[in-house]
């Protein structure tokens, strides 16, 4: 599935994060795929993860942060015409 971060804190080691369908699941540090936790402001970030269901309770699990390519800055077109008539 995916979704996004609604926030995450370091020091207490969980979050929670939002599915497609507007759900609020809870992610421990320990739900992140290789260790790999979201640090910072992390709000928004796109995450991938699988739903687990436990007495009831959902979660996500096998979390990851989603890598977006970086956005490219236009070009800046120069006119040529400095002095040039």
């Amino acid at each position: 599935m995916q979704g996004t971060m609604i926030w995450f804190n370091e020091m207490k080691d969980y979050g929670f994060i939002s599915t497609e369908e507007g759900e609020r699941l809870y992610v421990h540090g320990t739900g992140f795929a290789d260790g790999i936790r979201p640090k910072g402001r992390c709000a928004g970030l796109a995450v991938t993860f699988r739903v687990n269901e436990d007495n009831g309770t959902r979660k996500a699990e096998d979390s990851a942060l989603v890598e977006e390519a970086p956005t490219r800055r236009a070009r800046r077109h120069h006119s040529g015409g400095r002095g040039h008539s």
